[in-house]
């Protein structure tokens, strides 16, 4: 088992997948670091391949949202609060992620698309430590946030495809509006962050 940890992702809607991501890295490791990219509007995506890190429909929910999902999601499935730690990770300005995150851990990815690969290697060629837990094909990657979120703004049930802590946080903190808000007035730019 390694003494150290660290995953991320986005997390825009902190659902089940993210969830088995995070308790297949954290069966891993003494420690986990739990790396929240985008954390604000100014680490906008840097690659073409980053096909959601531009817009405000896309990253409807603040580094502090997104912190508070997660913390309950984990609270609510046993995880001990001194087990991990949740993080920025600029993997727009990967020359800084060791400044939020251990670079004596073990990295952990799972990877699924283009961009997955393209992360993979940029940590690579920080010379850290990583290991993929999986590969899968866009088709076995399951639900996605973007998923999660037409849902929301198509108000259709979406109660399933999140840990219970999230789906009632979302809700009373009025996110499930201010997605469906952003939906209608159809934000497309980084700009509009």
């Amino acid at each position: 088992m390694d003494e150290k940890g660290v995953i991320h992702g986005r997390f825009q809607m902190f659902h089940l997948k993210h969830l088995e991501y995070v308790l297949a890295a954290k069966m891993h490791c003494k420690k986990l670091y739990i790396g929240i990219t985008h954390p604000d509007n100014t680490f906008t995506a840097s690659s073409p391949n980053d096909k959601h890190g531009v817009t405000r429909r896309d990253n409807p929910m603040t580094f502090l949202e997104r912190f508070e999902m997660i913390q309950g999601a984990l609270e609510d499935f046993g995880v001990q609060r001194e087990e991990y730690e949740i993080i920025p990770f600029p993997m727009n300005r990967p020359e800084y992620i060791t400044q939020y995150a251990p670079a004596d851990a073990t990295y952990y990815m799972s990877i699924c698309d283009e961009w997955g690969e393209e992360r993979y290697q940029i940590l690579k060629n920080l010379n850290l430590n990583v290991e993929v837990l999986w590969r899968r094909t866009e088709a076995e990657r399951g639900i996605t946030a973007s998923e999660v979120r037409t849902c929301i703004e198509k108000g259709e049930n979406w109660q399933q495809l999140v840990p219970r802590t999230v789906y009632e946080y979302v809700l009373s903190h009025g996110i499930d509006q201010r997605i469906r808000e952003y939906a209608k007035k159809g934000f497309a730019t980084a700009e509009e962050l």
